[in-house]
């Protein structure tokens, strides 16, 4: 293999991911015009277009995608390795990569994000905050943020919060002039808060009854896609909010929402940070899940 077969499969990687070019270079500390260049070379190596370029977007052709499918692991599996080698040394250094909802980086991250980069200032961390489900190793994270029932089976997990349900909040002033929901069911006849999930459609609330799970599709005036306004939505009377226990506890503990319907509504196991296997030996990953099970008080799983 000549040496210089691979020069620019990272440069080629971070424009796939990222979509241009500007922000590739923007990523790799370089001027767009030399990511152009470094990507045209390697494609006059391959003999064959990698990427579709238009004014407003890039994209992969059809051999560009089959060749990131197979060196997307290989250049995977050698950062491992020398991550691996790093870490015989046992200092944490970096940058380390994490995609979280929104809704929970004041629950989850906020608190230990301060003392975090004090104690490891060799790890450089980016949190980039996300509401839909993404796909961690293609998107080139070495970590994510979800609620347990949706971490895919071969991600290695640790918990980051206990248990918790759901609940339907609403201010005392609209319960006074609407009247309280007994079921579910009962849903229909209130104003509803609807939010607008990652993939475009809007959520339909969960329940269950006797074991088997029931979906609500409520109907309001406000329709929103952030947790928090969600909430303040429903604090300013706008309506009824479906949200997670833990986000709204501030609220009722200050009295300016109310729970109902909690016992119609699922519980889940909790918050996890996940990731492959193959990166569990990461000195700067290790690093973040020791100062979180320690700073978030988690027990280990």
């Amino acid at each position: 293999m000549k040496k210089d077969q691979l020069d620019g499969v990272m440069t080629l990687l971070s424009v796939a991911r990222l979509r241009s070019f500007r922000a590739a270079a923007t990523e790799l500390g370089i001027s767009p015009s030399a990511v152009s260049q470094i990507v045209r070379a390697l494609e006059a190596r391959a003999g064959v277009a990698l990427l579709t370029r238009t004014t407003r977007s890039v994209g992969l052709t059809e051999a560009g995608r089959s060749f990131l499918e197979r060196a997307t692991p290989a250049v995977d599996e050698l950062l491992a390795a020398f991550d691996s080698a790093r870490s015989l040394g046992g200092k944490a250094s970096g940058l380390l990569r994490l995609n979280i909802p929104r809704a929970v980086i004041p629950h989850v991250i906020e608190p230990i994000l301060a003392g975090f980069c004090a104690a490891h200032p060799d790890v450089r961390i980016e949190i980039h905050a996300a509401d839909h489900l993404s796909r961690i190793v293609d998107e080139g994270f070495d970590a994510g943020v979800r609620l347990g029932e949706f971490v895919e089976a071969d991600m290695v997990t640790v918990r980051l919060t206990p248990p918790f349900g759901f609940a339907v909040f609403g201010a005392p002033a609209y319960f006074e002039r609407h009247g309280r929901p007994r079921k579910p069911e009962d849903l229909r006849a209130h104003t509803c808060i609807n939010y607008r999930s990652g993939d475009g459609s809007l959520y339909r609330w969960q329940f269950q009854r006797k074991g088997q799970p029931l979906e609500i599709a409520v109907q309001g005036t406000v329709i929103v896609n952030d947790s928090a306004l969600n909430l303040n939505a429903a604090v300013k009377g706008l309506g009824l909010a479906y949200a997670a226990q833990p986000l709204a506890a501030e609220h009722l503990r200050a009295g300016r929402l109310e729970r109902v319907l909690a016992s119609f509504c699922p519980d889940t196991p909790g918050l996890f940070l996940y990731f492959p296997s193959r990166l569990q030996a990461m000195p700067k990953l290790r690093a973040f899940i020791d100062y979180s099970r320690k700073h978030l008080k988690v027990s280990a799983p």
